[in-house]
């Protein structure tokens, strides 16, 4: 049951009413305006233009690659798309870790330029700074802990993060500095099911699980990767809804065979 049905836009107030009221918030990645109406009428509440774009939209091994100037392009075309959701924006690589200004600066030019909502940006004590002078600016922030793919070349691997009593420890210390410094959320990935319970009963703002159990206040998936349409992505976490690249497939080679054999178009379909 949803206790938002009439609100006209989902906020950074409604997800903290969401938190309070036990209603589970449901996030999914999206890049194009197409995909970003379809989501948003089926009622997804937050629409992340995740940095994932780098991955599913241009092919690249890693987050890494992907541009300030791309995030905006697709951050701009979902906002034309989402009339209810929240589009929140990722912050990609590069483009806060330096320098908080140069955070801040990021961060301005994402919300004066796409008509998003919100910034996200991975880490924990090291990003406190920057997280402090976005959100002094007026930008509301979510954080990111656990799994932070930007940092991939660091951890070596993309396994478990938060294991043991002194990583799950340091994890909770930094969600609770990452509150405290003004995020209005935190996604939390690839941890211990029962340590992100832990995180999400500690804090009084809402969390995202992505691969984290369902004792986190809402869920996140690559839309890609729910929808089917990457078969050689298939981590435990991930429950696919749909076989939409199967049905791609078929539908366009369905397509190519009409084509050839002049069976399309029709003299219905001819003026």
């Amino acid at each position: 049951m949803s206790y938002l049905k009439e609100v006209k836009r989902v906020t950074t107030t409604s997800l903290q009413t969401m938190k309070g009221a036990g209603e589970k918030i449901a996030m999914l990645t999206c890049y194009d305006y197409t995909m970003a109406g379809l989501l948003d009428a089926a009622g997804v509440d937050v629409l992340l233009v995740g940095d994932s774009a780098s991955n599913v939209m241009a092919g690249y091994e890693t987050t890494l690659p992907i541009t300030l100037d791309h995030m905006i392009y697709h951050a701009q075309c979902v906002s034309r798309g989402a009339k209810r959701a929240m589009v929140l924006v990722d912050m990609p690589f590069g483009s806060y870790q330096s320098d908080s200004s140069i955070a801040l600066a990021s961060a301005v030019k994402i919300m004066k330029e796409t008509g998003a909502h919100a910034v996200k940006l991975e880490g924990g004590e090291e990003v406190v700074e920057s997280i402090l002078k976005i959100t002094k600016a007026g930008i509301p922030v979510m954080g990111h802990l656990g799994l932070t793919p930007q940092s991939i070349h660091q951890f070596g691997s993309y396994g478990i993060q938060g294991k043991g009593e002194e990583a799950a420890n340091k994890l909770i210390k930094e969600a609770v500095m990452l509150q405290e410094a003004g995020c209005f959320g935190l996604v939390l990935e690839k941890i211990p099911a029962v340590l992100a319970a832990q995180v999400t009963h500690a804090l009084q703002i809402p969390t995202i699980g992505i691969g984290a159990g369902v004792g986190c206040d809402g869920q996140v998936l690559v839309m890609q990767d729910m929808l089917g349409m990457n078969d050689g992505f298939a981590p435990k976490f991930l429950r696919k809804y749909a076989s939409l690249g199967e049905d791609i497939t078929r539908a366009t080679t369905a397509y190519v065979q009409d084509v050839k054999h002049a069976q399309f178009p029709s003299p219905e379909e001819s003026y």
